[in-house]
């Protein structure tokens, strides 16, 4: 079998209340504080902003525990989590994507940018042009920043185009907040997670030069992944954009993005064979657990309370466990918590999560933005 890393040896889950009904997505309240707390202290104490990803927790209700934490406002990937955000009086988004905004998009965009402060990102001529036949007439509009690519290879302009894309912005009657950039390279491994964090800010520096030699004025210089929020917070930065930090999970651990004894989100599932000899079947699969898998690791998420188990394969309502040679298998029946791979999609799949302080069940939370996915 292939081995679990030293770290997946030291992750702690949440407790587990009794009587679940599995599969469900459980996180705990004391920890997430505890994760929120530290995050925002870590950025005070560099002099930057944070302004968290609410894609993770999908909910308004994390939202505003960072927020009165210190947080200056939201990000969010697509404008319908925007809308769940502003429903619920949250003033301050900005949509951490290059929209495009044609069509219905353009006029949730409008309705948006009447009732919050809005931002949105643009990587491209183009984007910056319809963006301002989008909003042409509009009584209010969102201000943007660029997107930059900073080695990720996903979307962004590269650095020596940004001047272009800011003289477009300009020409659509639009108004430049910034320029932000994710370092989504980070999670190509641990041993890459230092080195985003400098793309991260010498891609934003160069930008930042070439626009102010080119007369414009940026506000907001915006980095932003949990493994590199607290490495690139210096230099030019002046804003980080984490989102997984809230709950952790496997990979962050792994990654030295979340504390490995703090992860607040787990998912609880009940064993429901033991019919093959060294492992077990859990009734949480590919649709609780989603399948996120990096190369990096083994498997698709570890069992704390099976020492040494690692989660080898996972179908729509399967998951198969691989237990260590020294760990007694489980009882059918038995509820344990898996620690997932990537917390993010797990939220996405879930109708609820089951809020607990000291291992009792508190509160039922709708995830309101899920399936929120434009």
């Amino acid at each position: 079998m292939e081995p679990l890393t030293h770290i997946d040896r030291t992750l702690s889950a949440p407790a587990l209340p009794g009587g679940l009904d599995t599969p469900a997505v459980v996180v705990d309240l004391d920890r997430v504080d505890a994760n929120v707390a530290r995050m925002q202290a870590r950025l005070d104490e560099r002099g930057v902003s944070l302004r968290p990803h609410a894609k993770t927790h999908k909910s308004p209700f994390f939202a505003a525990r960072q927020l009165d934490a210190g947080a200056v406002g939201i990000t969010v990937a697509v404008l319908g989590e925007a809308q769940v955000m502003a429903d619920a009086g949250i003033q301050d988004v900005f949509v951490a994507y290059p929209v495009w905004a044609v069509g219905a998009k353009a006029d949730r965009l409008r309705e948006l940018a009447g009732r919050v402060r809005l931002a949105v990102g643009v990587d491209s001529v183009e984007g910056a042009r319809q963006l301002g036949r989008a909003l042409a007439g509009a009584a209010a509009g969102p201000e943007v920043l660029i997107e930059l690519d900073s080695g990720e290879g996903r979307t962004g302009t590269d650095a020596t185009r940004v001047v272009a894309v800011a003289r477009a912005v300009a020409d659509a009657g639009l108004t430049l907040r910034g320029v932000f950039t994710h370092g989504g390279h980070a999670y190509q491994g641990p041993d890459r997670v230092a080195g985003a964090a400098e793309d991260e800010g010498s891609t934003l520096g160069a930008a930042l030069h070439d626009l102010r030699d080119a007369g414009f004025e940026v506000r907001v210089v915006s980095a932003g992944s949990t493994p590199t929020a607290v490495a690139s917070a210096a230099g030019p930065v002046t804003e980080e954009r984490p989102g997984t930090y809230v709950f952790g999970d496997r990979q962050q651990a792994n990654l030295g993005g979340s504390d490995p004894t703090t992860l607040a989100l787990t998912v609880a599932a009940t064993v429901v064979s033991t019919a093959v000899p060294g492992r077990c079947v859990l009734d949480a699969g590919a649709k609780a657990l989603a399948k996120d898998k990096p190369d990096w690791l083994a498997g698709h998420g570890v069992v704390p309370m099976l020492p040494g188990a690692v989660i080898r394969a996972v179908y729509d309502h399967h998951a198969v466990v691989e237990l260590a040679e020294d760990t007694p298998a489980p009882r059918v029946g038995d509820v344990v918590g898996v620690v997932p791979n990537h917390a993010c999609p797990v939220v996405n799949l879930t109708d609820e999560l089951l809020l607990t302080r000291d291992g009792e069940l508190v509160e039922r939370l709708p995830v309101l933005a899920r399936g929120r996915n434009r």
